[in-house]
Order: structure tokens, then sequence, then C-alpha cells
């Protein structure tokens, strides 16, 4: 097998993008219990919240609580998404050291999601992007339905390509590319990721799959090939989308460490301890693992 890097960098999205999904009220405690197990996993990002409005996502309402309750162990980053110079302010009050904001390529899905269009969120990202400036703070850049639109159907790699440049033009140092409700395939990704790349540095790529239709582990292996060495994945398969209908969760990050350890890829990541977070939360939500390789090794799923 050729192209396939060395190392990949895992960046957990379960605490932010998984639980602000789930129907279950999740205490704050919980998610604190959850961010610390997840520390001691050799995860060296988990994205713990966002600032978002309390009356569109309440589950993430207590973000600043998690942000200052957790261990917060050297080494690891722990971002929060902000869509807004407010959000920031926020984030940055509540010790935030490095943050999100999220764009999509598709108009309908942008004004479903944050209520304006993609050039306004653009707008609305440059103050964002330059007070994180002048505070030393990261800014990760997240294009959402960079495959298909519950709304608009397919999207063209072209626009997804001109609206991932625009946003890393403000300053972010990495671009994630979403799909969000998961209808990718191999093919549909590589153009994507090919149109992306003639703009932004393949290195400077993340990808973000949900597995609505079983397809995240081979578009993740394609990226891989394509020269991305960074994936977004969520902890027991945990998430959705609230403007996605039928969207399915994130991929598994167990899912997705099982399948970097087959490939001999170093992640830094131990299978026992992340298998441990996977446990506490699908108990804590009182369902299982959406994780197929959780189901397997978990005796309690076995």
């Amino acid at each position: 097998m050729i192209n396939l890097p060395a190392k990949i960098r895992m960046f957990e999205v379960g605490p932010r993008d998984g639980l602000q999904n789930e129907p279950v009220t999740i205490s704050t405690g919980t998610k604190i219990k959850l961010i610390d197990i997840l520390s001691e996993t050799g995860l060296s990002t988990i994205e713990v919240g966002s600032f978002v409005s309390a009356k569109w996502v309440p589950q993430m309402a207590d973000t600043a609580e998690v942000l200052a309750g957790i261990n917060k162990k050297p080494g690891i980053s722990y971002p929060v998404l902000t869509p807004n110079l407010k959000g920031f302010e926020d984030a940055a009050a509540a010790g935030a050291r490095e943050v999100a904001v999220f764009g999509a390529a598709s108009n309908a899905f942008s004004r479903a999601n944050i209520n304006c269009s993609i050039e306004e969120s653009i707008e609305r990202f440059a103050p964002v992007c330059e007070a994180a400036k002048a505070q030393d703070i990261r800014v990760r850049g997240y294009v959402s339905c960079v495959v298909g639109c519950p709304y608009e159907g397919e999207v063209d790699p072209a626009r997804v390509a001109d609206v991932a440049k625009k946003i890393f033009n403000l300053g972010c140092y990495e671009i994630s590319l979403g799909d969000t409700i998961g209808v990718g395939t191999p093919r549909k990704v590589e153009y994507m990721i090919e149109a992306v790349a003639t703009y932004i540095p393949i290195e400077k790529l993340s990808v973000h799959f949900h597995d609505t239709h079983g397809q995240a582990l081979a578009n993740i292996l394609v990226a891989l090939q394509c020269g991305v060495s960074g994936v977004d994945s969520a902890v027991s398969g945990l998430g959705g989308c609230p403007y996605a209908h039928g969207a399915s969760g994130n991929v598994a990050t167990e899912d997705v460490l099982y399948m970097m350890n087959g490939l001999d890829i170093e992640t830094g990541v131990d299978m026992d301890a992340l298998l441990e977070a996977s446990a506490f939360i699908s108990k804590a939500l009182s369902h299982p693992p959406a994780s197929k390789v959780a189901r397997a090794l978990l005796p309690e799923y076995e």
C-alpha cells in the first residue's frame, strides 16, 4: 500500500460534536470525567465544547464550567468551537487557548446551521481570527458539507476548495473537511481533497467523516493516500448533526485507531485506555457504543 503517512494526528471531537447531539442530558461532572479519561489515552487534542447560544445548542451551555473543571495535562490541547466574536470573547475569558470557527460549503446548510450565508459567515470569522492572533490563541477552521448537503444535494469540489481557501487565509492553522451527513464515497472524497489541496498545503488538512452509509473508514484511507495526516473522530461513535436528518454519528475513535494500528501508522493513542472512555460514556448515556471495535472488545458488549 502506497502513500500512507507514518504518523497521523487524531483529533477527538466526542465531548463536543458527539455530546451536543445526544438526546440525553449529560451532567457537567460527567463531561469533565469523560475528558479526564480521554486525557489519559495519549490523544493530543480533545475538543471540549462550544461557546454558542444555549438557546440553539443547550447541551453546550456549560462549556465554561467544563473547561474550568477538567484536569488539563501538559502537551494536550483542549479547543472549543466559537461561531463569532462574542463566542470567542467568552472562550478566551474561560481560558481557552485554541478555538475553531465553522463554515459550510453549502449556503442552505450555512443558513440552517449558523443563520447566515457562506460569505457572511466568513465575514464573522475575520474578527475572531484577528482577536485570536492578538492573544496568541490558535484557530482551526471547519468546512462542513464537503461532499453533500441535506438541502442542496451533491456539493461541487470547486466550491469546497473556495470556501476552505478563504477560511484558511484568515489565519487558521488547519482546515478540517467534514462530510456532515456521511454521503461521501472514496472517489468523491479523492476529487474533493485534490481540489482543496490546490490552494491549501495537504499537511494543513484534516478530515471529519460521519458514518451514515458505512463509508467513513474507507474515506479516511483514501484521504491518507492523498497525503492527509489529520483525522477527526468521536469516542464511541458519538454524535450526528441536528441540521442533517438521518445523519449518524462521527466515525468512532476506537475504529479509526484499530485501522491505524493495523496499518502500522503511529498515533500515540492506547486502545485499552480509549475503551475505558468508551465504556464510561456509553454507560452514562445508557446505550451501547456505536463503535464496532468497542462492541467487539468490551466484555459487556460481546
